[in-house]
Formats: structure tokens, sequence, C-alpha cells
């Protein structure tokens, strides 16, 4: 039996490499559509002043919870998934190690909670907590990990893709981290909740354009 033959046999025994790569493309689309979703719906949320996270606080806090472990396990099969395909090629280590990263930091938020602030949940402080709870510097160390570890991904990729001459793909990496640090760093802090979703979108696309290209890449 050839080592195709047994790559082939062990891909159809497990979790094949594409499904993988899909699960990771899915990963942003269902972390700012459900959470967009509820900022739409639930009754008294503010998404210019409230975070995304919040939602995790009140009645239906479950829900956010759900969506921000669902989205990191997705993100944690999409990095298995870009290890199997980049093994031994460029960003074939630190690319997929960095979006784990947001994997593993979207799960941590999603347990470790904020503290109420910003009115969210009714009969919170309008602004921000007098002091912090462990869970709740807890739950910031998480989505910096996230948010962190992806825009590194971005320039590691864009190297990759200079090596390998896909210099459209690498300039649309460079800028997609570029937009989330211009975005992130922007002075005006009553803007934050907003502006946290518009980085979010920046990066998350680029992780499912990423993922949908890996899995085009292998099948041609």
């Amino acid at each position: 039996m050839t080592s195709t033959t047994l790559t082939r046999a062990g891909t159809t025994r497990g979790v094949s490499t594409s499904a993988l790569l899909t699960a990771g493309a899915a990963a942003g689309p269902l972390f700012l559509g459900l959470g967009l979703a509820q900022a739409f719906t639930r009754d008294g949320f503010d998404l210019s002043r409230q975070p995304l996270s919040l939602l995790t606080l009140g009645e239906y806090g479950w829900l956010q919870i759900g969506n921000f472990v669902l989205s990191g396990l997705l993100a944690l099969a999409g990095a298995a998934g870009l290890r199997r395909a980049l093994r031994g090629s460029p960003a074939g280590t630190w690319g997929p190690a960095l979006v784990a990263v947001l994997g593993v930091g979207l799960i941590i938020a999603g347990v470790l909670r904020p503290d109420p602030s910003m009115g969210w949940p009714a009969g919170a402080p309008e602004g921000n907590p007098a002091t912090m709870s462990w869970h709740s510097y807890g739950h910031g160390v998480g989505a910096m990990l996230s948010f962190g570890s992806l825009t590194i991904a971005c320039l590691v990729f864009a190297r990759r893709q200079l090596r390998l001459g896909a210099r459209g793909w690498a300039l649309f990496s460079v800028l997609s981290a570029l937009a989330m640090v211009v975005v992130m760093a922007w002075p005006d802090q009553d803007s934050i909740s907003v502006r946290l979703v518009v980085g979010s979108l920046f990066v998350f696309a680029w992780l499912t354009a990423v993922s949908l290209y890996t899995i085009n890449e292998r099948n041609h």
C-alpha cells in the first residue's frame, strides 16, 4: 500500500482536511452573525455603546457564551486543517498556531464573562465598573489573544503569499491586518463597541477567505 493510499484512507476514517478548513471558514460568520442578531433583537441593548461581549450577561447570556465557545472550537478545527494543508510549507507552523490561539482566546472570552457595565444588563453602571473582577480581566485577556493573534496571522500569511507569488492575496492580508490596527487604535473611546465589530469583520473575513482559498488550493 502506497503512502498516498494510506493518506487517503486516514482521511476517510477521520475528519477530512477540507471539512476542518470549512469549519474554520465558518467561525467568523457564526460569531458576527449570531452576535449582531442578538444585538439588534435583545431589548435594551445598544451596540453604539455596549460591546458584543456584554451579551454574555443577562437572561439570554448563554447564547453569546455558546457563540464564543462554538466559534472558538470552529477556529481550532480550522487551525488543525491549516496545519495539515500547509505542513512543510511557508507559514505551515506559525500560521495554524496563531489561528489556534484565536480559538483558545474566544473560548476563554466566552467562559470568563465581563462585568456588567455601560448600562447592560438593566441596572448595571452606566460607565465602566469601579473595580474589575478576575473573570473580567480573564475575558479581556481572551479577547486580546483572539484579535492579536489573528492580526499577526494575517502578516504571517502575507509573507507566505509573497513567497508563492500571490501578490494580490499578500496585499489583502496586509491590508486586513492594517485595518484592524487602525480601527482598534483610533483614539475615540466612545466608539469602541462599534470599532470592535468593524475590526472583527476585517480579520474574520480574512480568515474565511484564506480557509476557502486553502481548500481550493488543495483541489488544484
